[in-house]
């Protein structure tokens, strides 16, 4: 493939390989028809998937031979969705000649049986009782019917018939005969004297409707279900699509709608620039589509198309030139002109590759099919009884424009459509007909929005009206960790109380490894500072990070009983140091998607190609080499060579008779010995490479040590190799060490490289370990559902763009928690650490042998004489069954991370904070060898401090 596959999509291609093969085996066996059920949300890359499925079986990979006489039938229920799957499969699968694709015509097609080696694309329309293909005569000789079944009679052990989408999009009538149609090639159809197919792949985006097409068969389902979740960590689609609507749709407000789209568009186009300049990466041009209505009349449209193109110009400031405004009007083709701009027709499936085209006006003819990952900003001037076509439409503009999530800034990860004649209610109705339609349950989050009462918002690092960040006021000075009465938990609500002053810890307590090194703040200021520049760890003898922990009789530091307003914060240089520090996250994945082997060769690839080490593919490929080398050497010296080389240089017929009812006769299958020829040597040497990774490994062990008196002996070499489990084991084993290793030794170096380097590495990381390391880094944006309730943190370190504030609502305990940290002297800001964003810092534990994710709630930001300091810091219940499971983590977590300041699980224990560094190394050596939470209370109760 061209293309390199998302991790969901290997494994749903591992699985359906896997699962072909048992199908069509099982088929021989029995003469039980097989269906296999292929289930993916809208934006997987069914057709992706499934190319790379016909290559594997054409071409074999490390399991399965090769296959190269099988053939397809690809049944879709319209002409235009065939056309799109052959236009995909001829563009990424390389390997896929041109003329291996057919399209079967009613005009020209007649052919006693499907050929060897072709991928034959068919549709119900051409297969209804008015067909030619369904007919004899006028010169043809075989119906379509006839040459299915002829070569399902001769060629069953190599035919895969895949039913693509199961007439999604299609209604009433249509849909009803479509379903006749594909249920012929399930059940059999007497009338056309047509036998079930022996090997059925249905794909579709609900299980549903494949099922309602499966029911009443004989047949034996399998299943391949490709889980929203997979495809929503892929960063293949938009996180959200955000459906804005009027309060009350009742009056005319279409203009001031497409206004605020406008707005929008023009930000999209703003944030774009930024980040193609940023990342040196070609511009992305953003499309605005404007959904306009049907002609009642003479005109092209009831809706005013040069008023709209008009307040557009207006609203943005774009002038548009000729050929950047287009139509996809289904009643002209012909050039028009739109507020005295000429606005060319284009071809739906074309605009996505247009740079050039910045506007679309359309009706109705962009929603099946269509694909378009520019499209970033929809109007509609549908009413509301449009719900489920719009729908439709929508689930062509979640797929992001450079298939991958954008870091650095959230803004870009959102699709916005704009209604101004839907309401709160049929917005929903938009909603559950898009989930109707894509499978119940949308890889991409999708948020009604009202116009006036904006629930989106947006929070930076770069305020345009930042807000001076200020120190809550500090009361008299109380015992350590005290709090006062009035915030006591409440019997009947349960709710934590909030924590007064706590114990204070000088920054040489702190237990912290800094970065950077600008001077020290005086207590009670928390001056402007600036991006570090490496990293300094202070380690004592005890292998434990720098610094003492107080007790609970530590004394709190003596505070003035208010505090005034401090300087801006310098959020970009805070984000700066933090992503240039090389701290972990992690990617918690439910199964490895690669062996070490692919991982090693992509990893090794990725750094000779960014230049960090040039010669790292090089270098692996040759320590390949000299294994294979070494074996060889090996058998030759016990003298076992010879024999392997025959076996290699001669091939087995395996033969057994069965009769009429796919009983097998003989008891005993014959054997015959054949010696092999040039062509099955090179067949050998191929599946051989492709098992030692397919990255050249056997042309460069011929390059290094072929013998010109026998050539072909460098291939019988590398295949004898491949052939032995103990050599293979050796070389997955060589491959484990080796990935960790490089990882290790380059994980710090990625930070420097651009976006696109980084996202590689990291899809490279986690499709190597079910448990993968990452260098944690935080954007320069990111957008969140606004907050009705909570309070508004100068503090935080992302703020609403206009307000410099972030409203946050966080419960009695957390407040508790960051009313403590905001009291310190060396405080500088904090950050809520959110679940499952494409950003949060994630720390594994394991608990009932299963692994598992957790997202400690704050990131403190402190700053000491070296510069800046971070804290992680977790208040958890402690009565909860995961606590030893997250302890044990957060210690593994801390052994690996000495570049954290604190890393404390916190608990409130009779009104008290009380806290468990795991920055001590004789903490997190308990915690690690303790076996019960009883043990883990123990831990507490002996090493916990009150602060």
């Amino acid at each position: 493939m061209k293309v390199e596959l998302f991790p969901f999509q290997k494994m749903a291609l591992f699985q359906l390989r896997r699962k072909t093969a048992e199908a069509l085996g099982a088929y021989q066996r029995t003469h039980t028809p097989q269906v296999l059920s292929f289930t993916a949300p809208t934006g997987a890359g069914k057709t992706i998937i499934l190319a790379s499925l016909i290559e594997s079986i054409y071409f074999g990979d490390e399991e399965y031979p090769d296959q190269p006489d099988a053939i397809f039938v690809w049944l879709s229920d319209s002409p235009e969705l065939n056309e799109q799957s052959r236009s995909k499969i001829d563009l990424k699968a390389d390997k896929i000649r041109l003329n291996q694709c057919v399209t079967i015509t009613d005009e020209s097609f007649d052919q006693e049986m499907l050929d060897d080696g072709h991928i034959y694309f068919l549709n119900t329309q051409k297969l209804g009782k008015s067909s030619n293909l369904t007919k004899k005569g006028d010169g043809r000789t075989f119906t379509i019917w006839e040459t299915l079944q002829n070569t399902m009679d001769e060629k069953y052990d190599r035919l895969y018939f895949i039913i693509d989408e199961a007439h999604r999009g299609m209604q009433g009538r249509a849909a009803a005969q479509a379903t006749t149609i594909m249920q012929k090639f399930l059940k059999g159809s007497r009338e056309d004297r047509l036998a079930p197919v022996p090997v059925v792949l249905g794909v579709t985006a609900t299980p549903e409707r494949f099922n309602n097409l499966v029911s009443g068969t004989e047949s034996t389902i399998q299943k391949v279900i490709v889980s929203a979740d997979d495809v929503r960590a892929s960063g293949l689609l938009k996180d959200r699509i955000i459906i804005a609507y009027p309060e009350d749709a009742s009056g005319s407000k279409d203009m001031a709608v497409l206004q605020a789209a406008a707005d929008d568009w023009k930000q999209k186009w703003e944030h774009w620039t930024q980040y193609c300049q940023e990342q040196h990466y070609a511009y992305v041009n953003p499309v605005f589509v404007i959904q306009v209505q049907n002609q009642t009349g003479s005109g092209i449209s009831d809706t005013d198309l040069d008023d709209c193109l008009r307040k557009i110009e207006e609203r943005t400031g774009f002038r548009f030139q000729d050929g950047e405004v287009v139509h996809t009007f289904g009643q002209t083709t012909s050039t028009i002109q739109i507020n005295g701009v000429a606005v060319r027709y284009l071809e739906p499936s074309r605009i996505a590759d247009d740079k050039n085209v910045k506007v679309v006006f359309f009706k109705e003819n962009l929603s099946t099919g269509w694909d378009c990952p520019r499209a970033e900003t929809m109007m509609s001037f549908r009413r509301a009884t449009d719900a489920t076509y719009i729908a439709q439409l929508l689930g062509r503009m979640v797929r992001t424009p450079m298939q991958m999530h954008i870091q650095v800034d959230d803004v870009l990860n959102d699709v916005h459509l704009y209604l101004p004649y839907f309401d709160a209610q049929t917005v929903e109705d938009v909603v559950k007909a898009l989930q109707s339609t894509e499978g119940g349950e949308i890889p991409t989050d999708v948020i009604g929005d009202s116009f006036e009462n904006s629930t989106i918002e947006t929070w930076t690092v770069r305020p345009t009206r930042p807000a001076t960040a200020q120190r809550p006021a500090r009361p008299k000075p109380q015992l350590p960790g005290q709090i006062s009465w009035g915030d006591s938990p409440s019997p009947e609500t349960g709710n934590e109380p909030s924590a007064q002053e706590p114990t204070q810890q000088t920054p040489s307590q702190s237990g912290s490894t800094s970065f950077g090194a600008p001077a020290a703040p005086a207590p009670g200021t928390t001056d402007a500072v600036h991006p570090a520049s490496g990293i300094n760890t202070v380690m004592p003898a005890d292998g434990a990070v720098a610094g003492t922990e107080p007790t609970a009789t530590s004394e709190p530091q003596p505070a003035p009983a208010d505090v005034s307003e401090e300087p801006e914060l310098d959020r970009e240089a805070i984000v700066k140091a933090i992503n240039d520090a090389g701290l972990l996250t992690y990617d918690v994945r439910k199964v490895r998607i690669n062996d070490y082997l692919k991982s090693l060769f992509s990893l090794t690839r990725l750094l000779t190609q960014s230049g960090l080490q040039p010669s790292a593919s090089y270098d692996v490929v040759n320590e390949i080499v000299e294994m294979i080398r070494s074996f060889i050497k090996k058998t030759k010296d016990e003298g076992r060579y010879d024999e392997l080389a025959a076996q290699v240089l001669q091939f087995k017929l395996k033969t057994q008779t069965f009769d009429v009812f796919g009983e097998s006769v003989d008891d005993h299958a014959e054997m015959d010995l054949f010696s092999t020829t040039d062509t099955d040597l090179d067949r050998q040497f191929r599946l051989a490479e492709l098992k030692l990774g397919n990255e050249g490994v056997g042309i460069r062990y011929g390059t290094r040590y072929a013998d010109d008196d026998n050539p072909a002996g460098y291939k019988i070499d590398v295949i004898i190799f491949a052939a032995d489990a103990d050599c293979m084991d050796m070389l997955h084993n060589y491959a484990r060490s080796r990935f960790h290793d490089i990882n290790d030794a380059n994980r710090r170096r990625i930070t420097g490289l651009t976006e696109r380097y980084r996202k590689k590495y990291d899809s490279i990381v986690s499709d190597g370990d079910i448990i993968s390391k990452h260098n944690f880094r935080l954007p320069e944006t990111i957008s969140i559902e606004r907050s009705n309730v909570g309070e508004a943190y100068t503090d935080h370190l992302f703020v609403d763009n206009a307000t410099g504030k972030a409203v946050i609502n966080l419960n009695n305990w957390e407040k508790a928690v960051l009313q403590a940290e905001r009291g310190r002297s060396d405080y500088i800001c904090w950050l809520r650490n959110p679940p499952r964003k494409s950003w949060s810092l994630c720390i594994p534990y394991e608990q009932n042998a299963e692994k598992k994710s957790m997202y400690p709630d704050f990131l403190i930001i402190r700053k000491d004489e070296m510069g800046f300091v971070i804290d992680i810091l977790e208040p958890h219940d402690g009565t909860r069954t995961d606590n030893l499971g997250k302890a044990k983590g957060f210690a593994e977590y801390a052994r690996q991370n000495p570049g954290v300041g604190r890393l404390q699980l916190i608990r409130l224990l009779n009104g008290r904070i009380k806290r468990l560094d795991m920055s001590r190394s004789a903490v997190r050596d308990r915690v690690s060898h303790a076996m019960s939470n009883d043990e883990l209370d123990h831990i507490f109760d002996e090493d916990g401090f009150f602060g």
